[in-house]
């Protein structure tokens, strides 16, 4: 017999479908899923594309350009992130030519019919040794988009870590590290003059399990009644708005307070660092940061603000790091549900 618990979460993904049914028709913002591949039991990409439409999840991200996941993509609805590998950075950012043929390659054969949304140009290597290469990089591949006629807006942006910020507490207070700031400051000025976003990973479990007794559950799983951080006249009801307007503060410090940003992950792992970890504390999480996305509340600092969002991920991956970091997947590798959530 199904549990109450298991009916109710049943229900709640049907209704959350709905939700995002209507949303993706008016074009308003996008909830997608990382798709990575670090695992060796994997399912073939043709059939965890399948996953993905009957699941009904529309934006998939991809970390690098995989040619056959984006073969199993053609004809398909869903809007694609597509990721330059970290190392080929100072490459397409050193020479047009090798920008040229990065496009060529990655993204020439498959943009007619695959639909691709975003190249993020570097994966959390702000800051870093690669940081000074991201800004050219995605001046050369847009330059690269426009010398083979690709008129289709492909939006360039880079993924930023919690690491950048050298402050995120209070969220007003929130302040990119030096060498963070130093390149951020002419990518995000080019990006906002573009209308591209910002991607940032974002992710309440790391810092509620490295505090929890400073950090409570309900405020990390979006269930807290009251206002938990009261910041000048801005009041947090949950940790992710509050880290996620830590970036926002740390924007305006650098004189760029417009550019938007996306949520190119985040998630809760349903195992692998009890008693934090657990099957309902993930489900809740991902469940309320849905409701919370879809329902266009914005964050105190930008309300009513949307932004396309990422759930991490897509499959528990064996070849991570053993314990929590394998086990983030809303699907085990045999396609069958960790937890009730997608209605497929």
């Amino acid at each position: 017999m199904e549990s109450i618990w298991t009916r109710g979460m049943l229900v709640a993904a049907a209704i959350l479908v709905i939700r995002i049914q209507l949303l993706a028709f008016t074009g308003a913002y996008v909830i997608g899923v990382n798709y990575g591949l670090n695992g060796d039991n994997l399912p073939p990409p043709e059939q965890v594309i399948d996953l993905y439409g009957r699941c009904q999840i529309n934006f998939v991200r991809l970390f690098e350009p995989r040619h056959e996941v984006l073969e199993a993509l053609r004809g398909r609805p869903q809007l694609v992130s597509l990721g330059t590998k970290n190392e080929e950075i100072q490459s397409i950012a050193s020479s047009q030519q090798a920008s040229d043929e990065w496009v060529k390659t990655h993204v020439v054969p498959f943009v007619d019919n695959v639909n691709i949304g975003y190249i993020t140009v570097g994966n959390e290597v702000i800051p870093g040794t690669n940081a000074q290469y991201v800004g050219q990089a995605i001046n050369n591949i847009l330059n690269s988009l426009n010398s083979y006629g690709i008129t289709k807006q492909i939006k360039l942006t880079t993924v930023l870590p919690g690491t950048s910020l050298a402050s995120s507490y209070p969220p007003s207070a929130g302040a990119f590290t030096n060498e963070a700031a130093a390149v951020l400051k002419d990518i995000a000025q080019n990006l906002w003059h573009r209308g591209f976003p910002i991607m940032i990973n974002v992710y309440p479990y790391f810092a509620y399990a490295s505090d929890p007794s400073h950090i409570s559950l309900d405020y990390a799983l979006f269930q807290s009644k009251d206002p938990v951080v009261r910041d000048g006249p801005y009041l947090y009801y949950n940790l992710f708005d509050a880290m996620v307007d830590a970036f926002h503060s740390a924007l305006e410090k650098i004189d760029v307070p417009n550019v938007t940003l996306a949520i190119s992950e985040s998630g809760w792992p349903s195992a692998g660092n009890e008693p934090y970890t657990s099957i309902e504390n993930a489900q809740k999480y991902n469940k309320n940061l849905m409701d919370h996305v879809l329902g266009g509340k914005g964050t105190p600092r930008r309300p009513g603000q949307t932004f396309d969002t990422f759930l991490f991920e897509m499959f528990n991956e064996n070849q991570k790091s053993a314990g929590v970091e394998q086990n983030f997947g809303f699907f085990y590798p045999n396609m069958q549900p960790v937890y009730p959530f997608w209605p497929c």
